[in-house]
């Protein structure tokens, strides 16, 4: 397994970062996606990188949240930080209209800049969405064609919503959101219609912890290690066994992000 949404740069590691890989390791992960989501988280994300270089890779990008705060060069800094090759996209990137951290004029302008740039350097898109699904796609939309890939991360979108991501051939990153009987039932009714080529999973740590873990860990804290959690909820509800679920979205994770080298 791959855990391709991992928010490693968060202080809620800090104190016992090289102890949670060990435990994604004895679980099965072979290798994380750290999430960049600014500039400087971005940096941060390459720096775990370069001190875990048999384990980690990244993305480098700006979320919604925080393109008010963008500098007039931010993506020269972004495009300097994708020339490494242990960052693997662009992103995490998109519109955040439930919560608007940022002005949703702002989001746009940043989002739009951030798809170009993956076109213009070839590189996949790790995409951010919430209460914006016909803004984020009409942007999208021109560069379907111009971009490796496109994933879908964390999605929590309806049926009508999951069926135009996969029409436009996009990737969908599944989390513990799929685990949550209160608030993720819609999601569980609708993964079945996900093919498993288009499949990929994530933690989303240290938010989403999958609340299907027995005993319930003492700590809020989500962590890769807690993967398995979430593959077996997509088999039952998927009619496939944990092994497709593992097999195919590695598969897919090595292909689109280039991780081979996490997995030997």
């Amino acid at each position: 397994m791959i855990d391709i949404g991992v928010n490693f740069t968060n202080s809620r590691f800090d104190k016992d970062r090289e102890l949670v890989i060990e435990r994604a390791q004895a679980a099965g992960i072979k290798g994380l996606l750290v999430t960049g989501t600014n500039v400087n988280e971005s940096q941060q994300a390459l720096a775990l990188c370069q001190q875990y270089p048999q384990y980690l890779a990244c993305t480098a990008g700006v979320h919604p949240h925080d393109a008010n705060n963008v500098s007039d060069n931010y993506l020269t800094e972004l495009q300097l930080l994708a020339q490494s090759p242990y960052v693997k996209a662009i992103g995490e990137c998109g519109l955040d209209f439930n919560r608007n951290f940022s002005t949703p004029e702002n989001q746009q302008k940043v989002f739009a800049d951030q798809v170009a740039l993956a076109s213009k350097l070839k590189m996949p898109l790790f995409l951010h969405q919430r209460d914006a699904f016909d803004s984020w796609l009409e942007i999208l939309m021109p560069f379907v064609s111009k971009v490796p890939a496109m994933v879908s991360h964390c999605f929590t979108g309806d049926l009508t919503q999951l069926k135009a991501c996969l029409a436009h051939n996009m990737y969908i990153g599944i989390t513990g959101w799929v685990c949550d009987e209160r608030r993720g039932q819609e999601l569980r009714e609708i993964v079945k219609h996900i093919p498993l080529e288009r499949l990929m999973i994530e933690t989303d740590a240290p938010y989403l912890t999958p609340r299907n873990i027995r005993p319930k860990p003492k700590s809020s804290r989500n962590e890769p290690g807690y993967l398995p959690y979430i593959v077996q909820v997509l088999a039952q509800e998927m009619g496939c066994s944990t092994d497709d679920i593992m097999r195919y979205s590695m598969t897919n994770s090595v292909d689109v992000f280039g991780m081979e080298r996490l997995c030997e």
